[in-house]
C-alpha cells in the first residue's frame, strides 16, 4: 500500500503540470524564504486590502493604483490579492511558487513604475522624495528561491506532493 495522498491521483490525472508546481523537497531553506516573504508582504497586502496599519483599505487602494499610478482594474485588484491572500498562501506553503511569481510581479511593476526614480536606497532620513528599491531586491531574492526549489518543508505544498 502507497502512502499516496487523496490529491495524488488528481494531480496525475492532470499532465502532471500541477504536480511539478506544488513539488518541493523538505529543505528548511525554501522554507525560511517563504515565511519571511509571506510575512514582509502581508502587511503590505493588509494596509491595501483591510486599510490596517495605516493603509488606505481597498476602495483607497483601488482608486490610487487605477487613477494615480494608472494600472487597469484587473491588475489593481491582482496587486491588492497577491499582497494580502498570496502573501497568507506563502506562509501556509500553499501554491508557493505561484505566490512567489506573483510577488515577483508586483515588486518588478512597483520598481517600474514608481521606485526606479528614487534610486536604490530606502528614505531613512526621508530626505528623498521616495523610497527607492533595495526592499524589492531582497523580495524578489526571497522569491526567487521559492520560484526555483518550491515550497519546502512544512508547507501544504509537500504534504500534497508526496
Amino acid at each position: 500500500m502507497t502512502s499516496q495522498t487523496l490529491a495524488g491521483p488528481y494531480l496525475e490525472a492532470h499532465g502532471g503540470i500541477l504536480r511539478r508546481l506544488l513539488a518541493t523537497e523538505a529543505e528548511w531553506a525554501p522554507t525560511v524564504a517563504r515565511v519571511a516573504l509571506g510575512a514582509v508582504m502581508f502587511p503590505h497586502g493588509a494596509q491595501k486590502l483591510l486599510g490596517w496599519f495605516g493603509g488606505f483599505g481597498f476602495q483607497g487602494t483601488i482608486g490610487f493604483l487605477t487613477g494615480q499610478a494608472g494600472l487597469p482594474y484587473p491588475i489593481a485588484l491582482l496587486v491588492i490579492l497577491i499582497e494580502s491572500l498570496g502573501s497568507l498562501a506563502l506562509v501556509a506553503g500553499f501554491a508557493g511558487r505561484v505566490m512567489a511569481a506573483g510577488v515577483a510581479a508586483v515588486m518588478v511593476g512597483a520598481v517600474a513604475t514608481v521606485h526606479l526614480a528614487n534610486g536604490f536606497f530606502m528614505n531613512w532620513a526621508g530626505s528623498q522624495a521616495g523610497e527607492g528599491f533595495e526592499y524589492h531586491v531582497l523580495a524578489l531574492a526571497l522569491a526567487a528561491i521559492v520560484m526555483l526549489r518550491g515550497s519546502g518543508a512544512a508547507s501544504i505544498d509537500r504534504s500534497l506532493s508526496r
